[in-house]
């Protein structure tokens, strides 16, 4: 992963299921995500993944062990061991996405940030690489610990739908 000087580009592949961290051009991260199971698309209420130019906003958990559960943005006290659960957990790292597009990902009916579009961890590591989440960005633990220690608030990402970019 990059210094925390050096400049960073995160790249999620909405068709190939996969995250990108280049820095100076140059791949340094590469993860398995899974996206949203309803497809593409920006409109609130859709249950769908976003494309567009977004930023992290911000990094939710620094301070909370690998596997920490989320309720509202919030530690619920909850720490996933492993083992099946119900429902789709927030889990260990969240990187809150915000649009950068007016009338694509940001404002009324589609704003990203107001839909609460995060990358995080989940409890379904067994589904990354298949779309399955409800608009999130998922991806295992162990990524979400890595990429909220080297990435940071305002590192631009780019959800593209066209399958992978060079």
């Amino acid at each position: 992963m990059p210094a925390a000087d050096e400049p960073r580009l995160v790249l999620i592949d909405l068709l190939g299921q996969t995250l990108r961290v280049l820095s100076a051009g140059h791949e340094v991260f590469r993860c398995r995500v899974s996206t949203a199971k309803n497809g593409i698309g920006c409109r609130e209420g859709s249950g769908c993944t976003p494309w567009g130019w977004h930023r992290i906003a911000s990094i939710v958990g620094l301070d909370q062990p690998i596997g920490a559960r989320f309720v509202s943005r919030e530690p619920s006290g909850e720490i996933w061991g492993g083992g099946a659960v119900d429902g789709d957990w927030i889990l260990t790292r969240l990187l809150w996405l915000e649009g950068l597009e007016p009338g694509v990902n940001r404002g009324p009916g589609v704003d990203s940030y107001e839909r609460y579009i995060y990358i995080h961890g989940t409890n379904q590591e067994d589904l990354l690489g298949v779309p399955a989440s409800h608009g999130c960005v998922r991806v295992s633990n162990a990524d979400a610990m890595l990429l909220a220690g080297h990435l940071r608030e305002g590192d631009p990402v780019f959800l593209h739908p066209r399958g992978d970019t060079p």
